[in-house]
Formats: C-alpha cells, structure tokens, sequence
C-alpha cells in the first residue's frame, strides 16, 4: 500500500483558509495547546502540547487558529483531486492522509519510487502543498513510512517496525493512549519489544485492542484479510427535492443519514470500515470519494465523513466544485467487518470508577438516535446542549450548541477575565433582562458616580411601578466592563437580597445598572 501523507495538515489548511501563507509561523490551537503547527512555527521552538501562553512568548507573531476538521476536508480535497489524476482507487484516512493500491500504478509508472516522484510533483504542482509518500503492507506501516519517506520491501514491514517507539500506536483515527501508556510502563518502548510477545498473552493482558496494536507491530495487516461482502442491500440512497446546495444543509441531513446507515449494518451484526460516497448532481455529474477506517465507523463517524467530503465538493474553488447542487446521494460500505463493539454484554462492571457500563452506553445510543429525530422535525437548533464557556457576564458564560456540533469553548471557562462577576453565578439567568426600579430610603432613584459607586445604598426594589420590595442585604457594585475605554455608559453589577413578601419568599437576584444620569435598572438573573 501506498500512503501520501501531507505534514502539519491541520496548520497547513488553516493558513489556505485565511489567505496567508506558510512563511508566515501558525498554529492550531485546542483546549489552549498547539496540536498542529508549520514548518516555520517549529523552528521557532514551537511544539505539539505546547500552551498558548508559551508559543506566543516563544513566537510573539505567530497566527493562532482553532481546531475546524470541516475546513481541514475542503482544503484536502484539492489533494485528493490531484493524487486521482494518475492513480485510481484512492482511499482518503482523514484529512492529510490518503492511500492507493501501489501494484498497479507502480507497474505503469516504471516502480514504485518513480511513482513516488510523480506524486510528489503533481501534488505540488496541482495542490501547492508538500507530501511525503511512503510504501509498505499495511495501512500502519505505510503511514509510518510515509513520515520518513520511506519505501519499504516486501517481507520487510516488520523490521522496519521494530526499532521505532511504541507510541506510534496511538494513531489519531486510533486512540490508544491508555494502551501505549501501559505498555510504556511495563518497559515496552519499542514496537519490536511489543511485537515479541505471544499473541496469546496478549489477548489474555490486553484484550482485543491489544491483539490489534500487536498485529499492527507485527507488520501485518490491522484487520484479518477474511472479511464479509456486504450484500447490497446495505448501500443507502437518498433523493433530494430540492437539491442539496448547502453544506450546513448537508450536514444536518449527514447525520440523519449516518444513523440509518450505521442502523442497517448492526442490525446485521456488522461494522463499515471502509465507506464509499457517491453523489450525482442536478446537471448528472458523478462524483464519489472512498473513506478509509482504522476504527469501525459509528454513526456521528459516517456523519462526519459525508459532512467533510461535502465541504471539499460545494466548497472547492470555482471551476472545480459542481456546476448545480446534488440531487442524489448514496452510501456504501466498501468493506465490512464484524461488528464485535457492537456485541452488547451480559452483565455490568461492579467498579464504580471503571467508567460507564455497556447498558449506558447502549443507552446513550438509543437517546442520540432520538435527538436526531427530533432535529428532523424540529431543525438543527431544536436539540441544544450547554456547554460553559469564557466571558464576563453571566448569559455569555453559557452557549448552547446544536446536538452532533463540535462541543468546544470558545474561550478558557476558567481563564481570568477582566470584569467577570465573582462566584458564584446565578442559578437561573434571565433571557430577557427585567426592567426594575432600585431607591434609596427617601425613595430617590440610586445611580452611580463617575467612579462606579452608588450614589446611595440601595434600600428597596420595584418592578413595573409596583411597591418597592425591602432590600436586607447588598454587594457590590463590580464594574461591567474591562479597563479599556468605552464610549457606552457607565455600568455596574449589584447582588440585592429581597427581603421576603406577603407570598414571596426571600431571593437573591442579580441586578445591572447603566448610566450616571437618570439609571436604568435591570434583574439579569436570581439566586436559589
């Protein structure tokens, strides 16, 4: 097998996507650590996990972008696009990586490192981006060989497997970090250490995902070369009416599709590992693209697959993407295996630490399978979760994020900000700020002085010109705005105790006032 592999595909794609170019230092950014960067980047001493804090004093110039998987598929695409004008049957792994079968077009390039050269140039030429290219059995070894440039002989996979260090294992579309951190542990640091065990202390030490690894360190293929033809009834078809023109209208239909799809394999006890996607478009132009799996596909898997493959066609540069939207697409599972994760078990874990059991987790499944339905009659903002996020006020804290949408803060939740509110929150923010009235024991409306003090301690409350509500207890105030100059008016953040009413009991609210000169009150949210 034949591995491209695109170095720093991530930082890569994002400076293509912001116009800038690679001489430039950039890095992507998740969680406030660098997970990709360029060439550039890292000879100015930036590396993977690095915090931001630390990339930035080591390269204060350095262009920052977040983690966007759909903008990494669009931009490969081109790649993909290239890569198939001299050889057929390429199977895109994820974005940066992609493998073709070497016999044939080797045999008609004249070898295999003649082969290797063509697709070097033409990637370069077609794409404008570096590659390397790698040859050996099986996906793993062809990734690594890849990394060095590397064409390996046959029979050899395994000693060039050997001295490399087990941490290789844990591929990105394979996690293994508990794996590879055991084994590291156990003073196995090489694949060839690993690879000297016997299969069956393996099996007995590490269950099944290390009966995987160890094959993979082995240099043989990661699944068994016996697997079932998927009968064609499992390919899944859909028509649309009106065509799909847009990509966030793809990917909410993706996901419908991903758990018909996913559905259809298990009640057969299968899992995809290979999926083919093919779309025909308005004016019947064909196009179609295969998805290699380390890992059998789960439902928000092929979701993410058809999302990305439809950001690379409705988003490729003019003159290459379609010429009308697609009237049909189709899935189909290129290659099955059994699908023992499915395999539900028979009993429970009785650790209470050892993380959810499989009815959870069967559960979890059932209950995302009927979010999707309800997105389906609702839209893709009829499902939301919250997810607590960076910011000064108490509403921007929280951001709800449609069901199946990457959920990633926009800011560090415990970074410091300037003016933030002190804890604890308030347990129930308002959507719609409550306009209030706040006095003083004369009755006089309080406000705040050029300095952001009250004018008056408050004494009572009304809402709508009602009576005034007793205030007990008061803190604050807390400015409402960083440091910087602001044109806007002067405001500030209060916490009032109510005292407790006829039929009210007593409550904490929440409470913003703006300006200096005839204030504006109003209740932002309340305390349990």
């Amino acid at each position: 097998m034949l591995v491209l592999w695109c170095p720093d595909w991530p930082a890569v794609a994002a400076v293509a996507a912001a116009g800038s170019v690679l001489t430039q230092p950039a890095a992507v950014f998740h969680a406030n650590r660098v997970v990709a960067c360029t060439a550039v980047a890292r000879a100015r001493n930036i590396r993977r996990g690095m915090r931001r804090r630390e990339a930035e004093s080591q390269c204060p110039d350095l262009a920052v972008f977040g983690v966007d998987e759909a903008r990494d598929a669009r931009f490969f695409e081109n790649v993909a696009s290239a890569v198939e004008e001299l050889v057929v049957g390429l199977e895109v792994v994820r974005p940066g990586l992609l493998a073709v079968p070497v016999a044939g077009a080797a045999g008609y390039f004249g070898g295999e490192p003649q082969l290797a050269e063509k697709l070097v140039d033409q990637v370069a030429a077609a794409a404008g981006v570096e590659c390397q290219v790698g040859v050996a059995e099986g996906l793993f070894a062809a990734t690594l060989a890849a990394r060095q440039g590397a064409l390996v002989e046959p029979g050899r996979s395994a000693e060039f497997l050997a001295p490399l260090p087990v941490t290789e294992l844990d591929q990105p579309d394979a996690e293994r970090a508990d794996l590879v951190g055991l084994l590291v542990r156990l003073g196995l640091r090489t694949l060839g250490a690993f690879a000297e065990l016997g299969e069956r202390d393996v099996a007995a030490r590490f269950g099944r995902t290390g009966v995987l690894a160890h094959r993979l360190a082995r240099g043989l293929s990661d699944r068994p070369p016996l697997r079932r033809s998927p009968p064609p009834e499992l390919s899944l078809a859909e028509s649309f009416d009106p065509v799909l023109a847009r990509v966030d209208v793809a990917a909410f239909t993706a996901k419908k599709l991903g758990a018909r799809f996913h559905a259809a394999l298990a009640d057969r006890g299968l899992a995809c590992t290979r999926l083919g996607i093919y779309a025909t478009t308005e004016n019947g132009e064909q196009l179609g693209r295969v998805w290699r799996c380390a890992e059998p596909l789960t439902p928000q898997g092929v979701a993410d697959r058809v999302r990305w493959q439809f950001e690379g066609w409705l988003k490729a540069a003019p003159g290459e993407r379609p010429t009308a939207g697609v009237a049909r697409l189709r899935l189909e599972p290129e290659e099955t295996v059994e699908g023992r994760s499915l395999q539900l078990g028979l009993w429970r874990g009785s650790d209470p630490g050892a993380g959810p059991g499989e009815d959870e987790e069967l559960a979890a499944e059932r209950a995302g399978r009927a979010f999707v339905r309800v997105q389906g009659l609702l839209g893709p903002e009829g499902v939301v979760t919250p997810l607590l996020d960076g910011g000064r006020d108490p509403a921007s804290r929280v951001r709800l994020i449609p069901w199946g949408d990457p959920r990633e803060p926009a800011g560090p939740p415990d970074a410091t900000w300037p003016a933030r509110l002190p804890s604890p929150s308030p347990a129930t923010v308002l959507e719609q700020p409550l306009p209030v009235q706040v006095i003083d024991a004369q009755g006089r409306p309080v406000g705040l002085t050029s300095r952001k003090r009250l004018t008056a301690p408050p004494h009572g409350l009304c809402v709508a010109g009602g009576p005034p509500r007793p205030i007990t207890g008061w803190a604050g105030p807390w400015p409402a705005t960083s440091g910087r100059r602001s044109t806007g008016p002067q405001q500030a953040r209060l916490q009032l105790l109510l005292a407790a009413g006829e039929n009210e009991a007593p409550e904490a609210v929440l409470v913003l006032c703006s300006g200096t000169e005839n204030p504006v009150w109003t209740v932002e949210g309340s305390y349990d």
